[in-house]
């Protein structure tokens, strides 16, 4: 069984899942290609689609780390052997089974994957992320398998299913329309993909900026701890940046490290 994700946090805890927990596969294969975002009309490492995973991901959000930055510029090369790996298991027609959530990334990838699988003759299960977990007196909020801890994996085969060739041609279909209207960004509403315009999350920026200066982690920190919508911190930098360079938010003071400037909403 090979057990597949779409990001590089849950990738990790699976790969100590396999080495701790019973019942899990003998490999791990990572896709994450962060599909929700910029143009989907192009091959899924073509060179487009490199340089906007290296722009999102490497923003020199704490500084400059040389070592990061080169580390950044091989994910292409890191990307490409796992898709080469994904290939190569699909013409042994080994089991598969995704892991996915309601992250718009993460059911991207799901539908992105389903067009590989239209033909493939193996056996495909989907474990889905439940959006709530009771642990004892606690309720846990997820928002991506990302935050998923390693034994949790196990914990969650029980939700296992088959995924029927039917839902996997319909998933496949839905990916084409996306791709044929290949907005700028694709979002999750009431459990569906849609596509919808860059700026359909900037409203979040302006609900927790103000005339009043704050701190960019700050900014950034509390979107994502009150909205868990599946977007990474790394989105709402760079629409930041895109308002900066159009003065409606302005930088009171400024830094070398990207999310310890203050700012301020400029009422132009």
């Amino acid at each position: 069984m090979i057990e597949i994700v779409f990001g590089e946090s849950e990738a990790g805890a699976m790969k100590i899942a396999l080495r701790r927990e019973r019942g899990l596969g003998n490999d791990v294969v990572c896709l994450p290609l962060m599909l929700d975002i910029g143009d989907i009309s192009q091959p899924v490492l073509s060179k487009y689609r490199r340089d906007l995973l290296y722009r999102m991901l490497y923003q020199e959000q704490w500084g400059a780390d040389e070592e990061m930055k080169a580390e950044m510029k091989a994910l292409g090369t890191a990307y490409s052997h796992e898709l080469t790996r994904f290939k190569g298991y699909l013409k042994s027609a080994e089991p598969l089974r995704i892991w996915y959530s309601d992250a718009p990334y993460s059911l991207c990838g799901l539908m992105w994957l389903c067009g590989k699988l239209r033909r493939y003759g193996g056996k495909v299960y989907a474990v889905k992320l439940p959006s709530l977990t009771v642990m004892g007196e606690t309720a846990v909020e997820y928002s991506g398998r990302g935050e998923v801890e390693p034994r949790q994996f196990a914990e969650m085969l029980p939700l296992q299913r088959k995924l029927s060739p039917i839902e996997i041609t319909t998933n496949a279909v839905r990916w084409d329309k996306l791709k044929h209207e290949n907005a700028p960004l694709r979002a999750v509403i009431n459990g569906s993909v849609i596509s919808v315009p860059d700026n359909f999350y900037d409203f979040l920026i302006w609900k927790y900026s103000g005339e009043k200066p704050v701190r960019e982690a700050e900014l950034i920190g509390k979107i994502l701890g009150e909205n868990r919508l599946g977007v990474g911190d790394w989105w709402y930098a760079a629409r930041i940046d895109k308002y900066i360079k159009t003065h409606h938010i302005e930088i009171v003071e400024n830094s070398d490290k990207k999310y310890e400037r203050i700012l301020r909403l400029n009422r132009v």
